[in-house]
Formats: C-alpha cells, structure tokens, sequence
C-alpha cells in the first residue's frame, strides 16, 4: 500500500481530526483514510449526470416539464 505525508497542517486542524477519530473510536490515521476514502468516492458518484439530477429531485417526487409542440424538420443545408 502505498502512504502520504501532510507537511503544515494547521494544529486547530489535527486537534478537530484527533478529536473526530476519537467520537468514532478510531485512530487518527485510520480517519484521515475514511475522509479521503468519502471524498474521492463521493466525485466518482457524481459523474454520473442523469443520476445526480435524479438523487437531487427524488425527494420532492420529480419536476414535470412542459415539452413545446414538435414542428416539422428543417430541410437540410446545402453548402
């Protein structure tokens, strides 16, 4: 496996991090690895555009749109 050292991290920073692993009673590699795993993880999610649309609309139960009338095809250039 591969590591990753963090050079100038803040000492208000590590304390909220120690403080987090501690509330879930891990260390504080060990959360630091759950925080990248969630935010590397969360943009592949989201790629996925049609579905991010549908998880942002699912809980008010979707938008109708209303679609205007189709009129007859453009004749095609001719250059």
């Amino acid at each position: 496996m591969a590591s990753i050292t963090i050079r100038n991290l803040d000492d208000q920073l590590k304390r909220q991090l120690r403080v987090r692993a501690a509330e879930h009673g891990r260390s504080m590699e060990e959360e630091a690895r759950e925080i990248l795993r969630q935010a590397v993880g969360a943009s592949a999610v989201s790629r996925d555009l049609g579905q991010a649309i549908h998880r942002r609309f699912a809980a008010i139960g979707g938008v109708e749109l209303e679609l205007p009338e189709r009129g007859p095809m453009r004749e095609t250039p001719e250059f």
